[in-house]
């Protein structure tokens, strides 16, 4: 008989709030010892897996901190990651048709990731007890017999018998105290969620009070896509119906049974729980960080080591304290700290923007005296010339090469600077940034290759649209900043004429490499036209801007969903498929354009077409981290949860300038997590799903999308 261990790793435990969020749930933070109960379930339950591996069903959210746990104990499983959640039938489904698939009659043990069973051989003596029962085609849970009468759990009436694994006579929800106490004294047990079958039997029970569940569960497991180490269930999953295991099963079959059990247990479910569970002092404190108590007991105390907490003359308290938020509850209210959380504003630690004034004021200070400064001076190599590739979040180098679109729009950024009249060196640094690219850039055909070495040599010689569209935008910045140099209008003007090498017969222009036909580097084309057009307005980049305004409106953009494509056949047909991407921050970024050049032509349909753009980008909005994801898929479900900088630069340009106040005052709070950085100037680039960013390198690019954010949220875009 193979044993499969099944850890279900749903629930976002509010009552838990604030250590406990939706990118940080409760079973992944060490609450009641060092480690997570995650991984204390992990452990508890692996040695059960002797014939099979341990399964872990969790949202894709939270994969990056299922693996960081696992690695952290030594430990494995198969990890299955739910594209977006549909509740618990579904997920034990889906473990169950997974290991239906290898062998129908292995037992499933299916056990919460959020529980505390500190006595761990007993609770796998009892799942031993259960193993014949589940054999003979019972889905048997765990009753734990009650030590006080509690309302925080549902409770489960067993049946007569006189082996130890009983029929259940009923299952009943949580009680009020009055009814908590009847049941306790008529034997009544409480109902852990802990569920032992065979794989066989509950995809039969499934199949029967639940099939629409059991169908998407077998879809989405036959439909797996690999990422990384673990697995995505396919996107039939997505069509399960939303309810409970209990729901959907355990109180409907006439297969329940229930083992009565007497171990410690509990589901860890609020403040009141994590003190009982948790080792106290000889005054019943449980104190965690930098934490005082002074005449004080019965506190639970949870702190970061830099920041120093003193209780003095209290008892029953719980203080736990957030980089974000801090929260203080009596214990007895534990179960009422829910309604807190659900009244807090969105969004992890950054900046608590209240207003659009505000973040202006912010964004200019920072924008002015800390990132030009330092993208001037630690972002620039004054021994070969040029601007740096990337940054560390603490100001160090990393410069392994030189893209000639980050020497485009360093040149861009420091240019617009000095147009604006930010006090500084600007048009210096821009001038010295163009030097070395024009020597070093730009091939004899006034085109610009793709990438040059730390020295200058040119890497790549590759012409690029994308390039050249930045190559543009820069000149009309340097145009702009020096008025009455003739030569930046030149510049232009050549760099305009090479622009045809690149136009397609069908319209509109090809970029080099796999994909010659995108909407990307038409988007910044578009921008680049723009530009210049208020620099020159008689200079004939009106009728390039009306050109590929046209060809985003006609092909790029769903005329009826706002769904803009970013691939396209030589016909300019969207490519469907793994190319049917949908980016958020593309969608945000074109609302803008298509918003500016709308009105500057009273072009209803490019007004019209932006606000359809921009709701979509909504649809890639995470409300919990207050950020855009990277991608969605073409029913607007979540295909990266990921979020990194730049989209959220567009998010806070599109919200400004289509007057969508309260969606500004959000994307300004959540792109400020990303410049909170040791080198005040620098930032961070990737915001995992579960609320930590990724440990890598600024990328020098992103300053041109945080220039004009900035720009636009202080009223100085052109």
């Amino acid at each position: 008989m193979a044993v499969y261990p099944v850890i279900m790793c749903g629930g976002s435990g509010t009552r838990l709030w604030p250590a406990s969020r939706p990118w940080r749930p409760k079973q992944f933070i060490p609450l009641t010892g060092a480690r997570s109960s995650f991984q204390e379930t992990l452990v508890r339950v692996a040695p059960l897996a002797e014939a099979g591996p341990v399964l872990v069903v969790a949202g894709i959210a939270h994969q990056a901190l299922i693996e960081a746990q696992l690695a952290e104990i030594g430990g494995q499983a198969v990890v299955l990651l739910e594209p977006e959640p549909r509740d618990s039938a579904a997920a034990i489904a889906a473990a169950c048709a997974w290991i239906e698939a290898r062998d129908p009659d292995a037992v499933a043990v299916i056990v919460s990731a959020d529980h505390h069973i500190p006595d761990a051989d007993a609770f796998r003596a009892a799942v031993a007890q259960t193993l014949p029962a589940a054999c003979e085609g019972a889905v048997v849970t765990l009753g734990v017999e009650p030590t006080e009468p509690a309302t925080a759990y549902g409770y489960i009436r067993p049946g007569a018998g006189a082996e130890a694994v009983k029929p259940v006579a009923a299952f009943v929800e949580k009680p009020d105290a009055e009814r908590a106490r009847a049941y306790v004294a008529d034997g009544y047990l409480w109902n852990s969620g802990n569920f032992v079958a065979t794989a066989r039997t509950l995809m039969d029970e499934l199949g029967a009070h639940a099939p629409g569940v059991a169908k998407a569960a077998r879809a989405g497991v036959a439909d797996l896509e690999a990422n990384g180490a673990a697995w995505i269930l396919g996107r039939p999953f997505r069509q399960a119906p939303k309810i409970s295991i209990d729901y959907a099963v355990m109180e409907k079959t006439a297969r329940a049974a229930v083992l009565p059990v007497a171990f410690e247990w509990s589901d860890v479910g609020a403040w009141d729980a994590v003190l009982a569970g948790s080792d106290r002092d000889a005054d019943g404190n449980s104190l965690s960080g930098n934490v005082q108590a002074v005449g004080a007991r019965d506190l639970l105390v949870r702190a970061s080591d830099d920041l120093h907490v003193a209780v003095v003359g209290a008892s029953n308290l719980a203080v736990i304290v957030e980089p974000d938020v801090v929260l203080v509850c009596d214990l007895a209210a534990s179960q009422d700290v829910k309604a807190a959380a659900a009244a807090a504003p969105p969004g992890g630690r950054g900046r608590r923007f209240t207003t659009l004034e505000a973040a202006a004021d912010w964004y200019d200070l920072w924008f002015r005296t800390a990132a030009l400064p330092l993208w001037s001076t630690l972002g620039a190599d004054p021994v070969n010339g040029g601007f740096r590739e990337a940054l560390t979040a603490e100001g160090e180098a990393v410069d392994p090469r030189r893209r000639a679109r980050t020497q485009a729009r360093q040149v861009f950024v420091f240019a617009t600077a000095a147009a604006i009249g930010a006090p500084g060196p600007w048009l210096e640094v821009a001038k010295r940034g163009w030097e070395f690219y024009a020597a070093r850039g730009l091939r004899k055909d006034g085109r610009t290759v793709s990438v040059l070495t730390v020295d200058g040599a040119p890497l790549d010689e590759t012409a690029c649209l994308y390039e050249h569209a930045f190559l543009l935008l820069a000149l009309s910045a340097l145009a702009r900043a020096e008025p009455g140099d003739a030569r930046w209008r030149t510049e232009g003007a050549r760099a305009r004429a090479a622009l045809e090498i690149f136009r397609h017969p069908a319209g509109g222009f090809r970029e080099a490499g796999p994909q010659p036909y995108q909407a990307n580097a038409h988007m910044h084309l578009f921008e680049a036209a723009l530009a210049w057009e208020a620099v020159e307005p008689d200079g004939g980049w009106g009728r390039l801007a009306d050109e590929v305004a046209d060809l985003a409106l006609e092909r790029f953009i769903d005329p009826d969903s706002g769904v803009l494509r970013e691939f396209f056949d030589a016909g300019w047909a969207p490519l469907t498929g793994e190319a049917g991407l949908v980016e958020p921050g593309h969608q945000f970024e074109w609302a803008w354009l298509l918003e500016r050049w709308g009105r500057a032509r009273g072009a209803e349909r490019g007004l019209h077409t932006a606000r359809r753009l921009y709701e979509v980008g909504r649809a890639g909005v995470d409300a919990s981290r207050e950020v855009a994801v990277n991608a969605l898929w073409d029913d607007l479900a979540v295909r990266d949860g990921y979020a990194r900088l730049w989209p959220q630069t567009e998010r806070l340009k599109a919200a400004v300038l289509l007057g969508e106040e309260a969606d500004a005052i959000s994307a300004a709070r959540g792109l400020a997590r990303y410049l909170e950085t040791p080198a005040r100037g620098a930032w961070r680039d990737k915001l995992r799903p579960d609320g930590g960013f990724v440990d890598e390198p600024a990328p020098a690019t992103s300053l041109y999308h945080l220039t004009m954010a900035v720009l636009e949220l202080t009223g100085r875009a052109g």
